[in-house]
Order: C-alpha cells, then sequence, then structure tokens
C-alpha cells in the first residue's frame, strides 16, 4: 500500500458479495483529512456496504481499510469506535427513553460508575466523572443549539434533531473521522440549515474529517469536496460538484437525464 499523510482513510480494491451478488466490487478510495466528502450514486451502487465495511459492521471478502495508515480491516466498530472512527445512520439510533443529555452522557466509554465495586467503594470517583462528562454534554447541547431539549425525552424529538442528536454523539469523544448517512434525509429545510452549520463549523473549528452519503444534491453542492459518484459496487467519478453535474458517465449512470443532476434533483 502507498501511504499519503494527507489522507486519513484509504480504501483499497474492496469487494464483498452477499451470495453472488457484488455489493461491493474492485472499490477504492481517499478521504484527505479535515474535507467533507460527498458519496454519491443511485440506489443499490454499494455506498451503505461500502460504509459498512468502513465502519466494522461487515467483513469484506477482499481488500483492505485504513485509518491513518493502520490496516482496520475487519476490526469491529465499539474498536474503531475508540480510534475515533464513528458512524451515524440514516433512522437515528437513539435512547428514546432517555433524555437528550442522559443520551449524550452514555457516549464516553470506561466510566467509572460502569463498575459495581466503584459505586460502592469510590462514590467520590464516579461523582466527579460524571460531573465531568456532564459538563461536556451541556456544552455539545449548547454548541448544537439544543439547551431547550436538554431534559427532553430523546423519542419525542423531532427527526432533524434526533440527527443533530447523533452528531452530539460524536462530539462526546475524540472523533477523527465520522462518517455521515444520509442526515438530511427527511429533515425539514430549518433544521437542516442547524445540521449543516454545526457539520461546517465541527470541520472548521475542531478539524472533523466528514464522508457523508446523500441523495440530496443541493445539500452536497452546499457541503462537499471533493465528491465521489459510486455506480455498481465502485467508484464511478470523483471531482468538485460541477465537474460531476457536468460530466457524461456520471449523468447517465446517477439519473440518466440530464437536466435533473444540472438542476440539483434527486
Amino acid at each position: 500500500m502507498q501511504t499519503d499523510t494527507e489522507n486519513i482513510l484509504q480504501v483499497d480494491n474492496l469487494r464483498k458479495n452477499f451470495g453472488g451478488l457484488a455489493a461491493v466490487s474492485n472499490c477504492s478510495l481517499k478521504i484527505k483529512k479535515g474535507s467533507i466528502t460527498g458519496v454519491i450514486g443511485p440506489n443499490g451502487s454499494g455506498k451503505t456496504t461500502l460504509f459498512n465495511i468502513i465502519a466494522g459492521n461487515l467483513k469484506p471478502n477482499e481488500g483492505n481499510v485504513y485509518l491513518y495508515n493502520e490496516d482496520i480491516t475487519g476490526t469491529p466498530s465499539y474498536q474503531l469506535f475508540s480510534k475515533g472512527l464513528l458512524r451515524t445512520f440514516q433512522i437515528p439510533h437513539e435512547f428514546t427513553n432517555l433524555t437528550v443529555l442522559e443520551n449524550l452522557m452514555m457516549v464516553p466509554g470506561s466510566q467509572s460508575g460502569e463498575k459495581l465495586m466503584n459505586a460502592w467503594f469510590k462514590p467520590k470517583l464516579v461523582l466527579d466523572q460524571e460531573q465531568v462528562i456532564k459538563q461536556k454534554a451541556m456544552e455539545v447541547i449548547k454548541f448544537l443549539n439544543l439547551t431547550h431539549l436538554a431534559r427532553e425525552l430523546a423519542g419525542n424529538l423531532s427527526g432533524g434533531q434526533k440527527k443533530l442528536l447523533e452528531l452530539g454523539r460524536t462530539m462526546m469523544v475524540d472523533a477523527k473521522v465520522v462518517l455521515l448517512d444520509e442526515v438530511a434525509a427527511g429533515v425539514n429545510r430549518t433544521l437542516l440549515k442547524e445540521i449543516s452549520k454545526a457539520i461546517l463549523r465541527l470541520n472548521k473549528e475542531q478539524g472533523y474529517t466528514f464522508c457523508m452519503i446523500e441523495h440530496d444534491i443541493d445539500f452536497i453542492s452546499r457541503m462537499c469536496n471533493p465528491v465521489i459518484v459510486m455506480s455498481e459496487g465502485s467508484v464511478l467519478f470523483e471531482g468538485t460538484v460541477e465537474e460531476v453535474k457536468s460530466n457524461e458517465q456520471v449523468i447517465e449512470s446517477y439519473l440518466g437525464r440530464r437536466t435533473d443532476i444540472k438542476k440539483g434533483g434527486n
């Protein structure tokens, strides 16, 4: 493997079969550190399978995934979490019966209070750590403009608010790469502006690297550079949004209608 210090994430020749179907085939790409990279393509092009492999939810039949030049192929998601590679989902996975604050406080691993002996014999240690985590969670809530919902049950949030909460969970740990799966799907325009603002601030102010699957071309146009186009399980094209919109092969594969992709339709 040729390494490059600019690339925080690298995928080499991935292949994943489900029975006789190749969901991902000979797929290679690089994600530059500090970038917001978009991944687009028609349904069935392999985007979600690719994310599942990178995030440790699936093991590939062939190929490798590297994080900071470390081979993480097949590493379970909980171990990748501790390495700073996190993934959100198109359908948020919140704890519905916990408040927004409690959802965030659940995120950091290896908390002292998880051990019964500490709760009995080291209560001050548990309390002090809990206060630090609570303070961090409140800072995240303020960052995301969710202060008015801090004590609200997460199950009562709107779809967009739940996606903000998912983004907030990545802020509770030392995230390096965040994979966003259709963060714009089903979100009203007002909340989408809040999500966009949070992503851009995390990218610019805290150095987060984002890679996002999206169908909303307008959202991709505002947020992403570069954009990777997938088709039939592999990378078809990579470039700026304008290059993607004007590429004949992309137009034919992705939508089959020139006017839609140039106007930013889904």
